[in-house]
Protein backbone atom coordinates (compact mmCIF):
# COMPACT_ATOMS: atom_id res chain seq x y z
CA UNK A 1 0.00 0.00 0.00
CA UNK A 2 0.85 3.45 -0.30
CA UNK A 3 0.68 6.44 2.38
CA UNK A 4 -1.34 9.30 0.52
CA UNK A 5 -0.23 11.32 3.31
CA UNK A 6 2.88 12.90 1.84
CA UNK A 7 6.18 12.70 3.47
CA UNK A 8 5.82 16.42 4.18
CA UNK A 9 2.64 15.95 5.81
CA UNK A 10 3.98 12.75 7.58
CA UNK A 11 7.09 14.69 9.04
CA UNK A 12 4.68 17.31 10.07
CA UNK A 13 2.58 15.02 12.27
CA UNK A 14 5.44 13.27 13.71
CA UNK A 15 7.26 16.74 14.71
CA UNK A 16 4.08 16.85 17.16
CA UNK A 17 4.71 13.32 18.54
CA UNK A 18 8.51 13.14 18.96
CA UNK A 19 10.90 10.53 17.65
CA UNK A 20 8.75 8.74 15.80
CA UNK A 21 7.81 7.43 12.60
CA UNK A 22 4.18 6.60 10.84
CA UNK A 23 3.16 2.65 9.86
CA UNK A 24 0.19 2.48 7.31
CA UNK A 25 -2.23 -0.21 8.84
CA UNK A 26 -5.19 0.56 7.12
CA UNK A 27 -6.15 1.81 4.14
CA UNK A 28 -10.11 2.39 3.06
CA UNK A 29 -9.68 2.37 -1.03
CA UNK A 30 -8.02 -1.01 -0.11
CA UNK A 31 -9.74 -2.24 2.95
CA UNK A 32 -13.02 -1.07 2.43
CA UNK A 33 -15.28 2.00 3.60
CA UNK A 34 -16.35 -0.38 6.53
CA UNK A 35 -16.26 -0.28 10.01
CA UNK A 36 -15.63 -3.87 10.30
CA UNK A 37 -12.24 -3.50 7.60
CA UNK A 38 -10.91 -0.71 9.91
CA UNK A 39 -11.38 -3.19 12.90
CA UNK A 40 -9.81 -5.62 11.50
CA UNK A 41 -6.69 -3.92 10.29
CA UNK A 42 -6.69 -1.36 13.40
CA UNK A 43 -7.73 -2.87 16.31
CA UNK A 44 -5.59 -3.07 19.77
CA UNK A 45 -2.88 -0.95 17.65
CA UNK A 46 -2.01 2.14 19.37
CA UNK A 47 -1.23 5.24 19.34
CA UNK A 48 -2.35 5.95 15.66
CA UNK A 49 -2.98 8.76 13.87
CA UNK A 50 -6.61 8.56 11.34
CA UNK A 51 -6.77 10.72 8.40
CA UNK A 52 -9.62 11.51 5.97
CA UNK A 53 -9.50 12.97 2.51
CA UNK A 54 -12.33 14.72 0.70
CA UNK A 55 -13.04 15.75 -3.15
CA UNK A 56 -12.16 19.79 -1.77
CA UNK A 57 -8.53 18.92 -0.97
CA UNK A 58 -8.70 18.98 2.81
CA UNK A 59 -6.42 16.52 4.80
CA UNK A 60 -7.57 15.89 8.32
CA UNK A 61 -8.18 13.49 10.79
CA UNK A 62 -7.35 12.91 14.74
CA UNK A 63 -4.87 11.17 16.85
CA UNK A 64 -5.41 9.12 20.01
CA UNK A 65 -2.78 6.93 22.21
CA UNK A 66 -5.33 4.27 22.89
CA UNK A 67 -5.96 1.02 21.31
CA UNK A 68 -9.02 0.72 18.90
CA UNK A 69 -12.19 -2.18 20.13
CA UNK A 70 -15.38 -2.51 19.53
CA UNK A 71 -16.50 -2.23 23.10
CA UNK A 72 -19.25 0.64 22.20
CA UNK A 73 -17.35 2.71 25.38
CA UNK A 74 -15.26 6.41 25.71
CA UNK A 75 -11.91 5.78 26.48
CA UNK A 76 -9.79 8.83 28.00
CA UNK A 77 -7.13 10.23 26.40
CA UNK A 78 -5.62 13.69 27.65
CA UNK A 79 -3.30 13.80 24.94
CA UNK A 80 -5.63 13.02 22.16
CA UNK A 81 -6.35 16.21 19.30
CA UNK A 82 -8.07 16.98 16.13
CA UNK A 83 -5.70 18.29 13.40
CA UNK A 84 -5.79 19.65 9.70
CA UNK A 85 -3.63 21.20 7.06
CA UNK A 86 -3.59 24.69 6.26
CA UNK A 87 -1.45 24.25 3.07
CA UNK A 88 1.83 22.68 4.90
CA UNK A 89 0.93 24.36 8.17
CA UNK A 90 -1.01 21.90 10.89
CA UNK A 91 -3.91 23.04 13.24
CA UNK A 92 -4.25 20.96 16.22
CA UNK A 93 -7.87 20.89 18.53
CA UNK A 94 -6.99 19.53 21.60
CA UNK A 95 -9.63 17.30 23.28
CA UNK A 96 -11.74 19.66 25.78
CA UNK A 97 -13.16 16.85 27.58
CA UNK A 98 -10.04 14.04 27.97
CA UNK A 99 -12.89 11.35 29.48
CA UNK A 100 -14.98 11.21 26.06
CA UNK A 101 -11.63 11.30 23.77
CA UNK A 102 -12.49 8.34 21.84
CA UNK A 103 -15.56 5.59 21.73
CA UNK A 104 -15.30 2.87 20.22
CA UNK A 105 -18.11 2.21 17.56
CA UNK A 106 -18.29 -1.27 15.84
CA UNK A 107 -19.58 0.00 12.29
CA UNK A 108 -17.55 3.40 11.87
CA UNK A 109 -14.12 3.71 11.45
CA UNK A 110 -12.31 6.49 13.69
CA UNK A 111 -14.85 8.04 16.39
CA UNK A 112 -13.43 10.79 18.04
CA UNK A 113 -15.72 11.58 20.66
CA UNK A 114 -18.94 12.61 19.22
CA UNK A 115 -17.24 15.53 17.39
CA UNK A 116 -15.72 13.79 14.33
CA UNK A 117 -16.23 10.12 13.04
CA UNK A 118 -14.42 8.73 10.26
CA UNK A 119 -16.16 6.40 7.62
CA UNK A 120 -19.26 6.60 9.70
CA UNK A 121 -21.43 4.02 10.05
CA UNK A 122 -19.33 1.83 7.27
CA UNK A 123 -20.32 4.91 5.20
CA UNK A 124 -17.41 6.98 2.95
CA UNK A 125 -18.72 9.74 4.88
CA UNK A 126 -17.59 11.82 7.78
CA UNK A 127 -19.78 12.80 11.02
CA UNK A 128 -19.46 16.27 12.13
CA UNK A 129 -20.42 17.99 15.61
CA UNK A 130 -18.24 20.56 16.38
CA UNK A 131 -17.96 21.77 19.94
CA UNK A 132 -18.51 18.22 21.31
CA UNK A 133 -15.68 17.51 23.38
CA UNK A 134 -13.17 19.15 20.65
CA UNK A 135 -13.59 22.76 19.58
CA UNK A 136 -13.17 23.64 16.21
CA UNK A 137 -14.27 25.22 12.84
CA UNK A 138 -15.65 23.00 10.47
CA UNK A 139 -15.24 25.04 7.62
CA UNK A 140 -11.75 25.20 8.68
CA UNK A 141 -11.37 21.35 9.53
CA UNK A 142 -12.52 19.84 5.88
CA UNK A 143 -14.30 22.75 4.19
CA UNK A 144 -17.96 21.28 4.94
CA UNK A 145 -17.11 19.08 2.45
CA UNK A 146 -18.17 15.72 4.47
CA UNK A 147 -18.09 12.83 1.76
CA UNK A 148 -14.59 10.88 1.79
CA UNK A 149 -12.47 10.22 -1.21
CA UNK A 150 -10.10 8.16 1.15
CA UNK A 151 -9.06 7.23 4.72
CA UNK A 152 -6.29 6.28 6.07
CA UNK A 153 -4.88 5.22 9.35
CA UNK A 154 -0.96 4.96 10.68
CA UNK A 155 0.27 3.56 13.59
CA UNK A 156 2.92 6.13 14.94
CA UNK A 157 6.11 3.76 15.91
CA UNK A 158 8.47 4.98 18.37
CA UNK A 159 12.23 4.85 17.00
CA UNK A 160 14.28 3.31 19.20
CA UNK A 161 18.07 4.36 19.78
CA UNK A 162 20.61 2.19 20.92
CA UNK A 163 22.79 3.41 23.59
CA UNK A 164 26.07 2.68 21.70
CA UNK A 165 26.08 1.81 17.65
CA UNK A 166 25.63 -1.42 16.54
CA UNK A 167 28.48 -0.99 13.58
CA UNK A 168 31.72 0.96 14.59
CA UNK A 169 32.37 4.02 12.43
CA UNK A 170 34.67 7.60 13.11
CA UNK A 171 33.26 10.53 12.86
CA UNK A 172 36.63 12.74 12.32
CA UNK A 173 38.34 14.50 9.58
CA UNK A 174 41.04 12.74 10.06
CA UNK A 175 39.22 9.60 8.49
CA UNK A 176 38.03 11.18 5.83
CA UNK A 177 40.94 11.66 4.78
CA UNK A 178 42.78 8.55 5.28
CA UNK A 179 39.15 6.92 3.32
CA UNK A 180 40.11 9.47 0.66
CA UNK A 181 43.39 8.84 0.26
CA UNK A 182 42.83 4.83 0.66
CA UNK A 183 40.68 5.09 -2.69
CA UNK A 184 43.31 7.16 -4.49
CA UNK A 185 45.97 4.80 -4.02
CA UNK A 186 43.79 1.80 -4.36
CA UNK A 187 45.12 -1.18 -7.30
CA UNK A 188 42.99 -4.19 -8.61
CA UNK A 189 44.32 -6.93 -7.67
CA UNK A 190 44.67 -8.00 -11.65
CA UNK A 191 47.07 -6.09 -13.49
CA UNK A 192 45.36 -5.70 -16.80
CA UNK A 193 42.77 -3.64 -14.48
CA UNK A 194 43.30 -0.41 -14.21
CA UNK A 195 39.84 0.87 -12.14
CA UNK A 196 36.77 -1.25 -10.83
CA UNK A 197 33.81 -0.69 -12.69
CA UNK A 198 30.85 -0.66 -10.38
CA UNK A 199 26.96 -0.80 -11.65
CA UNK A 200 24.55 1.03 -10.12
CA UNK A 201 21.15 -0.36 -10.22
CA UNK A 202 17.79 0.81 -8.11
CA UNK A 203 14.31 2.19 -8.85
CA UNK A 204 13.23 5.35 -10.19
CA UNK A 205 14.63 8.00 -8.00
CA UNK A 206 16.13 5.87 -5.56
CA UNK A 207 19.73 8.42 -6.13
CA UNK A 208 22.14 6.37 -8.30
CA UNK A 209 22.97 9.95 -10.25
CA UNK A 210 23.13 11.47 -7.31
CA UNK A 211 25.07 9.11 -5.89
CA UNK A 212 27.98 9.76 -8.16
CA UNK A 213 27.56 13.54 -7.79
CA UNK A 214 27.93 13.06 -3.91
CA UNK A 215 31.12 10.79 -4.12
CA UNK A 216 32.16 13.61 -7.09
CA UNK A 217 31.73 16.44 -4.73
CA UNK A 218 33.70 14.77 -2.26
CA UNK A 219 36.69 14.91 -4.09
CA UNK A 220 35.87 17.97 -6.33
CA UNK A 221 35.82 19.44 -3.05
CA UNK A 222 32.17 21.18 -3.37
CA UNK A 223 28.88 19.96 -4.65
CA UNK A 224 28.45 19.31 -8.02
CA UNK A 225 25.87 18.01 -9.98
CA UNK A 226 27.06 16.32 -13.13
CA UNK A 227 24.88 13.61 -13.85
CA UNK A 228 21.46 14.50 -14.63
CA UNK A 229 19.11 13.98 -11.43
CA UNK A 230 15.53 15.42 -10.43
CA UNK A 231 12.71 14.35 -9.24
CA UNK A 232 10.19 12.56 -12.04
CA UNK A 233 8.19 9.41 -12.17
CA UNK A 234 10.15 8.13 -15.17
CA UNK A 235 14.03 7.88 -14.84
CA UNK A 236 15.78 10.56 -16.08
CA UNK A 237 18.75 8.33 -17.13
CA UNK A 238 18.04 7.30 -20.35
CA UNK A 239 21.64 6.19 -20.95
CA UNK A 240 24.21 3.82 -20.06
CA UNK A 241 27.14 6.19 -18.72
CA UNK A 242 30.22 4.81 -17.66
CA UNK A 243 30.73 7.74 -14.95
CA UNK A 244 34.62 8.41 -14.32
CA UNK A 245 35.78 10.12 -10.52
CA UNK A 246 38.92 12.48 -10.66
CA UNK A 247 40.58 13.74 -7.83
CA UNK A 248 40.10 17.28 -7.82
CA UNK A 249 39.37 19.49 -10.72
CA UNK A 250 42.30 18.64 -12.38
CA UNK A 251 43.27 15.71 -10.82
CA UNK A 252 44.18 11.89 -11.96
CA UNK A 253 40.97 9.56 -12.47
CA UNK A 254 40.18 7.50 -9.33
CA UNK A 255 40.44 3.61 -9.71
CA UNK A 256 36.74 3.48 -9.54
CA UNK A 257 34.10 3.95 -12.68
CA UNK A 258 30.85 4.14 -11.66
CA UNK A 259 28.22 2.68 -14.10
CA UNK A 260 24.77 4.47 -14.29
CA UNK A 261 21.69 2.51 -16.05
CA UNK A 262 17.89 3.48 -16.76
CA UNK A 263 15.83 3.25 -13.34
CA UNK A 264 13.77 0.17 -12.63
CA UNK A 265 10.09 0.86 -13.03
CA UNK A 266 7.32 -1.68 -11.83
CA UNK A 267 5.17 -1.50 -15.14
CA UNK A 268 6.27 -3.72 -17.94
CA UNK A 269 8.01 -2.03 -20.97
CA UNK A 270 9.41 0.39 -19.17
CA UNK A 271 12.48 1.76 -17.45
CA UNK A 272 15.61 -0.32 -17.71
CA UNK A 273 15.15 -3.59 -19.75
CA UNK A 274 16.06 -6.94 -17.32
CA UNK A 275 17.34 -8.54 -20.52
CA UNK A 276 20.13 -5.95 -20.80
CA UNK A 277 21.43 -6.86 -17.54
CA UNK A 278 23.75 -9.53 -18.82
CA UNK A 279 24.62 -7.19 -21.83
CA UNK A 280 26.33 -4.34 -19.32
CA UNK A 281 27.45 -7.20 -17.16
CA UNK A 282 29.55 -8.04 -19.69
CA UNK A 283 30.45 -5.24 -20.83
CA UNK A 284 29.00 -4.98 -24.69
CA UNK A 285 27.40 -1.42 -23.73
CA UNK A 286 29.47 1.35 -24.69
CA UNK A 287 28.90 4.45 -22.77
CA UNK A 288 26.02 7.00 -23.66
CA UNK A 289 24.21 3.81 -24.78
CA UNK A 290 20.65 4.74 -25.46
CA UNK A 291 18.02 2.25 -23.79
CA UNK A 292 14.82 1.04 -25.09
CA UNK A 293 12.83 0.15 -22.25
CA UNK A 294 10.63 -2.34 -25.04
CA UNK A 295 13.54 -3.98 -26.68
CA UNK A 296 16.75 -5.77 -25.63
CA UNK A 297 20.16 -4.66 -26.89
CA UNK A 298 21.37 -6.97 -29.85
CA UNK A 299 24.67 -7.97 -31.30
CA UNK A 300 24.08 -6.02 -34.22
CA UNK A 301 23.38 -3.11 -32.50
CA UNK A 302 25.32 -0.12 -33.01
CA UNK A 303 27.86 0.39 -31.07
CA UNK A 304 27.71 -2.91 -29.58
CA UNK A 305 31.33 -4.09 -28.29
CA UNK A 306 32.20 -7.40 -28.92
CA UNK A 307 35.80 -8.02 -28.04
CA UNK A 308 35.47 -7.76 -24.55
CA UNK A 309 38.61 -8.02 -21.70
CA UNK A 310 38.36 -8.09 -18.05
CA UNK A 311 38.24 -4.48 -17.98
CA UNK A 312 35.49 -3.81 -19.46
CA UNK A 313 33.39 -6.04 -17.42
CA UNK A 314 31.44 -4.88 -14.53
CA UNK A 315 33.15 -5.87 -11.02
CA UNK A 316 30.79 -5.20 -8.37
CA UNK A 317 26.89 -4.25 -8.26
CA UNK A 318 25.34 -1.94 -5.88
CA UNK A 319 21.64 -1.99 -6.03
CA UNK A 320 20.22 1.41 -4.68
CA UNK A 321 17.12 1.91 -2.59
CA UNK A 322 15.41 4.41 -1.18
CA UNK A 323 15.18 4.51 2.78
CA UNK A 324 11.51 5.63 2.59
CA UNK A 325 10.40 3.13 0.59
CA UNK A 326 11.34 0.20 1.77
CA UNK A 327 8.30 -0.85 3.36
CA UNK A 328 5.82 0.13 0.57
CA UNK A 329 8.12 -1.28 -2.78
CA UNK A 330 5.53 -2.61 -5.08
CA UNK A 331 5.67 -6.30 -5.39
CA UNK A 332 6.59 -6.23 -9.51
CA UNK A 333 9.30 -4.10 -9.14
CA UNK A 334 10.88 -6.52 -6.30
CA UNK A 335 9.95 -9.40 -7.99
CA UNK A 336 12.27 -7.17 -10.91
CA UNK A 337 15.17 -6.80 -8.34
CA UNK A 338 14.93 -9.85 -7.96
CA UNK A 339 15.32 -11.60 -11.07
CA UNK A 340 17.97 -9.21 -11.43
CA UNK A 341 19.86 -10.08 -8.47
CA UNK A 342 19.56 -14.07 -9.80
CA UNK A 343 21.21 -12.71 -13.30
CA UNK A 344 23.86 -11.50 -11.03
CA UNK A 345 24.85 -14.17 -8.97
CA UNK A 346 24.93 -16.62 -11.96
CA UNK A 347 27.57 -14.87 -13.40
CA UNK A 348 29.50 -14.45 -9.81
CA UNK A 349 29.74 -10.56 -9.89
CA UNK A 350 29.58 -9.70 -5.68
CA UNK A 351 26.36 -7.69 -4.95
CA UNK A 352 26.10 -4.42 -2.43
CA UNK A 353 23.01 -2.27 -1.19
CA UNK A 354 23.05 0.98 -1.09
CA UNK A 355 20.26 2.38 1.67
CA UNK A 356 19.77 6.40 -0.17
CA UNK A 357 17.85 9.38 1.73
CA UNK A 358 18.38 8.08 5.30
CA UNK A 359 17.92 11.25 6.39
CA UNK A 360 14.86 11.34 5.68
CA UNK A 361 13.29 8.17 6.59
CA UNK A 362 14.50 8.87 9.76
CA UNK A 363 13.76 11.59 12.26
CA UNK A 364 17.01 10.72 14.80
CA UNK A 365 19.17 10.39 11.18
CA UNK A 366 17.61 14.28 10.16
CA UNK A 367 18.83 15.62 13.44
CA UNK A 368 22.01 14.24 13.09
CA UNK A 369 24.01 11.60 10.46
CA UNK A 370 26.29 10.33 13.21
CA UNK A 371 22.94 8.59 14.93
CA UNK A 372 22.86 6.05 10.97
CA UNK A 373 23.99 3.56 13.40
CA UNK A 374 22.15 4.31 16.87
CA UNK A 375 18.68 4.20 15.33
CA UNK A 376 16.93 0.79 15.53
CA UNK A 377 14.55 2.07 12.99
CA UNK A 378 17.58 2.04 10.17
CA UNK A 379 18.38 -1.51 11.22
CA UNK A 380 14.94 -3.06 11.05
CA UNK A 381 15.03 -0.84 7.41
CA UNK A 382 18.58 -2.66 6.37
CA UNK A 383 17.17 -5.79 7.72
CA UNK A 384 13.99 -5.80 5.73
CA UNK A 385 15.76 -4.31 2.61
CA UNK A 386 18.05 -7.61 2.72
CA UNK A 387 15.00 -10.20 3.83
CA UNK A 388 12.93 -9.24 0.64
CA UNK A 389 15.97 -8.19 -1.88
CA UNK A 390 18.37 -11.26 -0.61
CA UNK A 391 21.20 -9.65 0.77
CA UNK A 392 22.65 -10.00 3.98
CA UNK A 393 23.19 -7.29 6.89
CA UNK A 394 27.14 -7.10 6.12
CA UNK A 395 26.35 -5.98 2.22
CA UNK A 396 24.20 -3.20 3.11
CA UNK A 397 25.46 0.39 3.24
CA UNK A 398 23.39 3.60 4.26
CA UNK A 399 24.51 6.77 3.01
CA UNK A 400 23.20 10.51 2.45
CA UNK A 401 23.66 12.05 -0.46
CA UNK A 402 23.59 15.82 -0.91
CA UNK A 403 20.13 16.90 -2.57
CA UNK A 404 19.77 20.72 -1.45
CA UNK A 405 22.61 21.24 0.29
CA UNK A 406 25.52 23.69 -1.17
CA UNK A 407 28.31 22.82 1.52
CA UNK A 408 29.97 19.89 2.22
CA UNK A 409 29.88 17.77 5.35
CA UNK A 410 32.32 15.76 6.53
CA UNK A 411 29.87 13.05 8.11
CA UNK A 412 28.04 12.97 4.98
CA UNK A 413 31.46 12.54 3.27
CA UNK A 414 32.49 9.73 5.87
CA UNK A 415 29.45 7.43 4.66
CA UNK A 416 29.95 8.21 1.16
CA UNK A 417 33.62 7.32 1.09
CA UNK A 418 32.60 4.08 3.59
CA UNK A 419 30.79 2.86 0.80
CA UNK A 420 33.16 3.06 -1.63
CA UNK A 421 35.50 1.54 -0.04
CA UNK A 422 33.10 -1.53 0.36
CA UNK A 423 32.89 -1.48 -3.34
CA UNK A 424 36.69 -1.76 -3.97
CA UNK A 425 36.85 -4.70 -1.50
CA UNK A 426 33.83 -6.28 -3.05
CA UNK A 427 35.92 -5.96 -6.24
CA UNK A 428 38.67 -7.19 -5.00
CA UNK A 429 36.68 -10.54 -3.79
CA UNK A 430 35.65 -10.68 -7.50
CA UNK A 431 39.46 -10.57 -8.69
CA UNK A 432 40.46 -12.96 -5.97
CA UNK A 433 37.90 -15.23 -7.70
CA UNK A 434 38.72 -15.05 -10.66
CA UNK A 435 42.47 -15.95 -9.82
CA UNK A 436 41.50 -19.08 -7.86
CA UNK A 437 40.16 -20.28 -10.80
CA UNK A 438 43.13 -20.71 -12.65
CA UNK A 439 45.94 -22.20 -11.00
CA UNK A 440 49.12 -20.21 -13.26
CA UNK A 441 48.74 -16.86 -11.71
CA UNK A 442 51.53 -15.94 -14.02
CA UNK A 443 48.78 -15.37 -16.97
CA UNK A 444 47.51 -12.16 -15.24
CA UNK A 445 48.75 -10.01 -18.03
CA UNK A 446 48.65 -12.68 -20.92
CA UNK A 447 46.24 -12.80 -23.47
CA UNK A 448 45.17 -15.78 -22.79
CA UNK A 449 43.98 -15.75 -19.24
CA UNK A 450 41.86 -12.57 -21.13
CA UNK A 451 40.12 -14.96 -23.37
CA UNK A 452 39.76 -17.76 -21.03
CA UNK A 453 37.84 -15.39 -18.20
CA UNK A 454 35.79 -13.05 -20.90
Amino acid sequence: MNPRLTRNQQKTICSQLGNVRLQLLYKASVHGFTGAAFHQQCDNRCPTVSVGYNASGFVFGGFTKQPFSQSEQYVCDNQAFLFTFSGEKLLKYPVTDPAYAVRMIGNSGPYFGEALVLVNASQAVVYNNPGSYYNFNAAEVHGNDLNLTECEVYQVEEIKEFERPWRTITWESKKRTELMESIKSYKPTINSVSQVRVLLIGPVGAGKSSFFNSINSVFRGHVTSQAITGCSATSLTTQFRSHTLKAGREGKPLPIILCDTMGLEESMGAGLNIDDISSILSGHLPDRYQFNPSAPLHADAHGYRKSLSLKDKIHCVAYVVDGCKVSIMPTKLEEKLDAIRKKVNLMGIPQLLLLTKVDEACPLVMKDVRNIYKSGYIKQLMQELGARIGVPLSCIVPVKNYSEELELDTNCDILLLNAVIQMLRFADNYFDEISDRFSNVELKDCEEFEQQIS
